[in-house]
């Protein structure tokens, strides 16, 4: 492998690994904030106790994320030196806005989100909760952008010497796709939180432990899993049809499809083979593709063929991806329905199968992810600016060796970080939220612990309103 290709490996697998602690921390960030209001207005210890739970998760998570992201600003810089003098003009304010406006904003408010609790007022801690949710939310934004711009780019011209200048920050920042992948990655990280807190919750079910706080979150993730999977589908329908018109080779690779065609069928599954330009072993549903694509029963959309082999993505990367990307978003959205009938059956807390199930959902809306921006950023190769500047001509001039090294130090470090986030969390998650339930007749005053002992602690008053497990 060449210095090019190894600069890809290393920025794939640290972007990747980086992207999986965003996608937990935005959506973890907002249900904590959901909770904080919650224990403020009714003042029910269950809620208090799921925020303090989650809370712990969501720390380990932001440290993840600051830790791995740091890196990917260097990576830039010494690895793709073209792209940066390139680009520098118009990706460094934006980088240089995420991080006024989001990262500030997250480290300043996260130390009384953290800490605070039990210290300021239930309603100043909200207000820090909010700000760090709303933090995380603004920083995607700017990061998306950015990538948007790379996808789609506008608002900025070349000069002589192949350096961007911006002429308008409107149209840099709200480009074409910027919108719909916006949304797609927000509801993916809203999906995997809520299938996390589920597969969480499920397992303390499964266990009967800390069971009024389990029901609740467990009912208030599978209601948010309802909405968010058809909701997620739904998006990622409008993103597809953006991408056929602003990126149809990166569709066609998507597809399968080689040549232009009325009415293209759906391939459910097929070898690409790039060499001789066709699919082998291919299972296709006739003009099932045209329906969902162009919404109409023979519309033509672009095949590979339209542009140079030399201008063609990998496709049997970006193919198999899309699937697992797709596949996944249908079994979540079945495990959804699945939880809505149990629950209007009166078994949504005690079919213990479906216990299972949903712990087995646990990993998979990362997984969705990390096939999802497979499909994004391989898809636009061989391009880095999509019809602009080639990823060969961005990278910078260092030797293949030194790539490497730093490559193999980058996966031992990480996966190092890797088994210290699963060995913390897990032991949160394993210990789980205390139980808020009232003490049994067979020991007053005492509440049961995660290892099935028992711990003094005082009986909690009782409060107003309904039965959270009942929400």
């Amino acid at each position: 492998m060449d210095a090019v290709a190894l600069s890809r490996l290393q920025f794939a697998f640290t972007i990747g690994f980086h992207i999986l602690w965003p996608t937990l921390t935005i959506g973890t960030a907002w249900f904590v904030t959901v909770l904080s209001a919650l224990w403020w207005r009714t003042g029910n210890t269950v809620y208090r106790d799921l925020m303090r739970f989650w809370m712990r998760l969501f720390a380990l998570g932001f440290g993840m994320g600051v830790v791995t992201g740091i890196v990917l600003s260097y990576e830039i810089g010494t690895n793709w030196a073209g792209f940066s003098r390139s680009v520098a003009n118009v990706l460094g304010p934006l980088f240089a806005y995420e991080t006024m406006t989001a990262f500030f904003l997250e480290a300043g408010f996260i130390g009384i989100m953290l800490f605070g609790e039990g210290r300021v007022s239930k309603g100043a801690h909200f207000f820090a909760c909010l700000m760090v949710a709303m933090g995380a939310l603004i920083s995607s934004t700017w990061i998306i952008a950015a990538n948007s711009w790379m996808q789609t780019p506008a608002g900025a011209v070349a000069d002589a010497q192949g350096i961007y200048h911006v002429v308008s920050w409107w149209d840099v920042i709200f480009t074409a796709s910027f919108p719909y992948r916006l949304a797609h990655m927000v509801c993916a990280s809203f999906l995997t939180c809520s299938f996390v807190i589920a597969g969480v919750s499920a397992f303390h079910l499964w266990r009967g432990q800390h069971v009024a706080a389990s029901r609740t979150a467990f009912s208030m993730a599978l209601w948010l899993a309802l909405v968010l999977a058809p909701l997620q589908i739904f998006i990622g329908d409008m993103h597809g049809r953006n991408t056929m018109v602003e990126q149809p080779t990166k569709l066609a690779a998507m597809e399968g499809l080689w040549e232009t065609t009325k009415g293209p069928a759906m391939t459910v599954i097929a070898w690409p083979d790039m060499a001789a330009q066709k699919n082998l072993y291919a299972i296709d549903i006739p003009h099932l593709a045209s329906l969902y694509l162009t919404h109409s029963w023979d519309g033509q959309v672009q095949g590979l063929k339209a542009v140079p082999p030399a201008d063609q993505p990998n496709v049997p990367i970006v193919f198999f991806a899309f699937r697992i990307m797709a596949g996944i978003g249908v079994v979540l959205l079945a495990t959804a329905i699945t939880g809505f009938v149990l629950r209007l059956r009166g078994r949504l807390f005690t079919a213990r199968w479906f216990q299972f199930l949903t712990m087995a959902t646990t990993p998979l809306g990362f997984l969705a992810v990390l096939a999802g921006w497979t499909v994004t950023e391989a898809g636009r190769q061989p391009w880095i600016i999509y019809g602009a500047l080639r990823t060969a001509d961005a990278a910078a001039p260092v030797a293949a060796g030194a790539v490497t090294t730093s490559l193999l130090i980058f996966f031992a470090v990480y996966n190092v970080l890797l088994l210290a986030f699963v060995w913390f969390a897990g032991r949160v998650a394993l210990k789980g939220p205390i139980d808020s339930a009232p003490p049994t007749r067979e020991h007053p005053g005492m509440e049961r612990s995660t290892l099935g002992a028992f711990t003094t602690s005082p009986v909690p008053s009782p409060v107003r309103g309904t039965d959270p497990a009942r929400a």
